[in-house]
């Protein structure tokens, strides 16, 4: 089983732990809008065009408020599941990003929550994604270079942007979830004051 099938898998059982009515770290979206969210994007392509033209996103909303309404036990049915048949050669190079990130959206807003220890395939896996385009689109508007450094050493230039500088140190797994937008995250970070605060408040969206 490859990483996305395991987080897909434990994403599913953490929902249902928590329950259709839950938070996440998705903005105002309980457990199912991200439910309905995941299903939608993986299939109906129609819709999920929403994702990235806007004259399309009002569509796309109207999709995943119709598909949240089905019951409970069906939307995560259709998470477990995945893609359809066609899609599925896909699923691991697409998802495994996406399926992390959203069973951490769950998982961390449940009070008390620790990061995962996950295998050093899955952390290097995650950091070939934010060393990939997500980490200079997440940081593009900071106004002072942000750099990107695992506890092994390996750094990455996310943000070149001038003499004053911002490190984050953690595990790939956290810098792709501060890199997403996520707050919730357990990283250390050098600089002054200002650009880190200045840094954290970035949007971030992807």
């Amino acid at each position: 089983m490859n990483m996305a099938q395991r987080e897909r898998h434990a994403l599913v059982g953490t929902m249902a732990d928590v329950g259709p009515d839950a938070p996440t770290l998705c903005g105002d979206w309980t457990v199912r809008d991200l439910a309905a969210h995941l299903i939608v994007r993986e299939r109906r392509p129609d819709a999920a065009l929403g994702l990235v033209l806007k004259p399309l996103a009002a569509r796309l909303e109207r999709v995943q408020r119709e598909m949240a309404r089905r019951p409970f036990p069906e939307l995560l049915a259709k998470v477990r599941t995945g893609p359809p048949i066609l899609l599925r050669p896909v699923d691991s190079p697409m998802n495994a990003g996406e399926m992390f990130i959203h069973h951490e959206d769950v998982r961390r807003c449940t009070p008390g929550w620790r990061p995962r220890d996950l295998p050093p395939a899955d952390e290097e896996r995650l950091w070939k994604i934010v060393t990939s385009f997500v980490g200079r689109r997440a940081y593009r508007a900071s106004p002072v270079t942000v750099e990107l450094v695992t506890p092994e050493g390996r750094r990455y230039v996310a943000r070149q942007a001038g003499e004053r500088t911002v490190v984050l140190t953690g595990p790939p797994s956290e810098l792709l979830l501060h890199a997403f937008g996520r707050d919730e995250v357990r990283l250390d970070a050098s600089g002054t004051p200002e650009d880190v605060e200045t840094v954290h408040a970035l949007d971030r969206s992807v």
